[in-house]
Formats: C-alpha cells, structure tokens, sequence
C-alpha cells in the first residue's frame, strides 16, 4: 500500500507545490483534485490542481517529471460532482468532466479516476435508478474504452439543509453497492472505501473491505467523531453537521489497528489517502500542512514504507 493524501486541503498551491509538500511529509502519492476551472460550489470542492480540459502531450510530461522529481505518484484524478443532479446541464457536465478525467487518467498512465456517483436527493434510490443507469452506461464504457478504474466515494453527502432529505450520492451502502454493481459488473467499477461514512451512519465499518474486496480501487483515511451529548439532543434525524465531526486519523472513533488489520487480510495493494476536513487545523495553511504532517506520522505505523 501506498500512503497519500487528497490535493483538495491546499486548494492555493499549484500541482509543483502539492508535491514538494507531499515529499517534505513522507507521503509516496496524492490523489489530484481535477474540477473544471471556476468557482468552488463547496467546500473542499472547485480544486484544480490538473486542469483536464486542456491537457497537451507537453503539459503531461511536465506532469510525469515533477512526478519524478518529488519521488510522488498520482494515485487517482478526484473530481466529486452530482451527476445525477435534478438540474440536467449540471449532470451533463459532471459526466462529460468525468470522460475527460478518465481519459487523462489513461494518457497519464495513472488507471484511477475517484468520484461520486450522485443523486436527485428528493427522490427515492429506487426512483434514482433510471437515471443513474442513463448517465453511468456511458462513463463505464469509457472506463473500460481506457482501461481506467473508477473508485466511488461512500460518502451519502448529506449534511446540511441543501441536501436533505436523501443526501447527494447513492453510494451509502453495501446493499445499494451490491445493485450498483449488478447493474454493472465490468471489473473498471468498484469503491473508492472511507471508513468514517459508515461510523457516523452507526454501521459496521470493517466488514465491507472483506466483502467487496474486489471491488477497492482506492481508500480514503479520514477519521470522524460522533457527539453522543448532541445526538441524544436531536436524534438520527438530524442533519449530521449537528451531530458528527471529521476528525484526523486518530482522533475519532475508526479502530485503525482493525482497520488495516483487515485491509492487509483483503489483499488491497493500492493507495491510502488521508482526506483532511477536521475544521481544528484549518485556520492556515501551516495549520493544515500540520495536519498533513500529523497524519502521516500516525499512519505510518501500520503503512510502513519501504
């Protein structure tokens, strides 16, 4: 396994910069923020740190020598937007961002491209089906075209009002990935699998790696902290930003000796990427290169590099 992390923390450096920071902490990759240029629609979102829709012969070898340089792989091209957005012109650019994002990931001989898979968050998942079938045919093609894996994120993003009541992203579960996948079963789909999502959703965080341990393309570490005092307050059904809190890992409730305990039993060989959202490091950018840095000395306890 390789130890990474995700670009979208230093939205301010450049891809050269991102890289001389992963090589000062110890990291062997990152996982490469690559949203169409413009504005950020959220938080940890609108990062640009690879620019695929203007993506010369040129500009991928200058790619390739600062990965050489820093002695840093790229382990996926990230880009998490709502494909199945009830609004059609922004569920049609996310997917067509998502063509460009494998091809590049193809060109750059990385194989990675991480995600979501979106969704209408006011209507059922079975109500979703149709249409993710519509928008997603064409992007497995694609994987498949390119030889590319897409790893999707099990993030149920919802947190906040805007995303009540079912949250933007279908992937939240074993039972829907089990659809998912027989809905399409090419070997180019599978799971980009973050731990904290199910800790704070009260499920079982360890045996999906033993149960869909063909289908990691990626993992995330993240950590996440429930308050058990404001959950007691207002309940499940509360919007989760009431209740719960991205932490660093080791600073929440993710068991990361079981973890990777299990990891390791599942044969998954690929990257780890610390995903940082804990709000405690992020009043500077010292703040969250500290946090990068405290991280990956954590992690290398069970990552030990070679």
């Amino acid at each position: 396994m390789q130890l990474g992390f995700v670009s979208a923390i230093l939205p301010e450096y450049n891809l050269e910069e991102v890289f001389a920071v992963a090589s000062q902490c110890g990291y062997e990759c990152v996982e490469v923020m690559c949203w169409p240029p413009g504005k950020a629609e959220r938080r940890y979102a609108g990062t640009t740190h690879i620019d695929v829709t203007d993506l010369s012969d040129e500009r991928i070898d200058e790619i390739q020598s600062l990965c050489q340089r820093y002695d840093v792989a790229i382990s996926s091209l990230g880009y998490y937007p709502n494909p199945l957005s009830p609004d059609e012109s922004e569920s049609k650019v996310a997917a067509e961002h998502l063509i460009r994002l494998i091809e590049a990931s193809s060109r750059l001989g990385i194989g990675r491209v991480t995600t979501f898979i979106g969704r209408d968050w006011k209507k059922t998942i079975d109500d979703n089906w149709p249409r993710f079938e519509n928008v997603w045919g064409p992007i497995i093609e694609a994987a498949e075209k390119f030889d590319v894996r897409i790893g999707i994120e099990n993030c149920p993003m919802f947190f906040g009002d805007d995303e009540w009541p079912g949250g933007k992203n279908l992937a939240i579960s074993p039972a829907v990935w089990r659809r998912m996948f027989e809905t399409f079963p090419s070997e180019h789909f599978g799971l980009n699998y973050d731990p904290s999502h199910p800790v704070f959703m009260h499920m079982d965080y360890l045996t999906p790696m033993r149960a869909f341990a063909d289908r990691l393309v990626h993992v995330h570490a993240k950590d996440v902290r429930v308050d058990q005092v404001m959950l007691d307050q207002v309940g499940v059904f509360a919007n989760p930003n009431e209740w719960h809190t991205p932490k660093l890992p080791g600073l929440g409730q993710v068991d990361w000796g079981q973890f990777f305990s299990i990891l390791t039993d599942t044969g998954y060989s690929g990257p780890v990427c610390v995903e940082v959202e804990d709000r405690s490091y992020e009043g500077s950018i010292e703040n969250r290169i500290r946090a990068l840095k405290q991280s990956h000395d954590y992690l290398r306890n069970y990552l030990p590099r070679m």
